[in-house]
């Protein structure tokens, strides 16, 4: 057991969980559970505006979930038939039993969900984790991938931003149930307002009605007996893989992705920094690059007209045809 993991949280999780305030589903979405070995998933869909469409797969960032997506998925139901995933402790989905939340340990359940799916290849999308996790699973699995869209991306820096630090902190022993304690007394709209102002370019930019929604699921998160050692271990598994080198580093793993890619990078990030947009676009062989001056770190939450349009244009030139 991880030193980070609180007392009894995988053991805890099962008794409690079934109490925790239902899931958001926005109007024309559903979700079902997909149980596989060891692991269950839930998944968001939206109905293709049509049958016969190429399916796609959305992939959430650190502490996100599926819902992260509900805003570019009906721009996109009439090119593709989306789903976005619950990485494991995240969102809807309960823990892996293993206890895996390392970038493989995430990539394996996207991997293991395609293929009892039968889904595949997918245009693949993933934004920070997500992104990392999308990487992955194109690199090793290519034949599940069409085309692959990267949203800030994490994928190792040498220099990373300071607002970024604490979330690596994460990573460090005793540290997660020491900020549980320290921020006890803060209320969900407290916690909502500190995640916003970190991921958005403009926290400004977010409704009322949308402010209601982040923070009615930040109370729902708070209740998840496992919700800090999720992030506790996640945020490892980030960090080890920035520090993995060789065949298994995401750089050079990103060298071996055929899918066309598309690159979304935001000026205004203070996680993944706006400057790796270069080494991005140079390390992968087939990639196309959108930058948004204003956008921070969850373009498609703060811009998705921008983001579907790129991909359209992705499609336009051949990209996953």
């Amino acid at each position: 057991m991880s030193s980070t993991e609180l007392p009894g949280a995988q053991a805890i999780a099962a008794a409690v969980a079934p109490t925790v305030s239902a899931v958001r589903v926005a109007e024309g979405e559903r979700l079902r559970s997909v149980a596989l070995p060891g692991l269950t998933l839930t998944v968001r869909s939206r109905p293709a505006d049509r049958t016969g469409l190429p399916p796609a797969l959305f992939v959430h960032g650190l502490g996100g979930s599926s819902q992260n997506w509900s805003a570019l998925m009906p721009l996109l139901a009439d090119v593709v038939d989306p789903d976005a995933v619950d990485l494991p402790g995240f969102g809807d989905s309960p823990p892996p039993d293993d206890g895996n939340y390392s970038i493989t340990g995430h990539a394996r359940a996207v991997i293991r969900l395609l293929d009892a799916g039968e889904r595949g290849p997918v245009h693949l999308f993933g934004n920070s984790l997500g992104g990392a996790v999308a990487v992955r699973v194109a690199a090793v699995r290519p034949d599940l991938v069409r085309t692959l869209t990267l949203i800030s991306p994490a994928l190792p820096e040498w220099r990373v931003q300071r607002p970024a630090v604490p979330t690596g902190l994460l990573a460090v022993p005793g540290v997660a149930p020491l900020f549980a304690r320290l921020t006890k007394g803060w209320t969900a709209e407290q916690r909502t307002r500190g995640v916003m102002a970190l991921c958005y370019g403009d926290p400004a930019r977010i409704s009322d009605e949308a402010f209601r929604h982040a923070v009615a699921e930040m109370e729902r998160r708070l209740e998840l007996p496992y919700f800090w050692d999720a992030m506790t271990r996640s945020a490892r598994g980030i960090v080890d893989a920035y520090t993995l080198g060789g065949q298994h580093g995401l750089w050079r793993q990103a060298g071996r992705v055929l899918a066309p890619t598309q690159l979304v990078y935001g000026g205004r990030d203070q996680l993944v920094s706006y400057r790796m947009a270069r080494r991005a676009s140079a390390a992968f062989r087939d990639a196309r690059l959108l930058t948004l001056p204003d956008a921070g770190h969850v373009a498609m939450m703060e811009y998705p007209e921008a983001v579907a349009q790129a991909f359209r244009e992705l499609l336009d030139d051949g990209g996953g045809s």
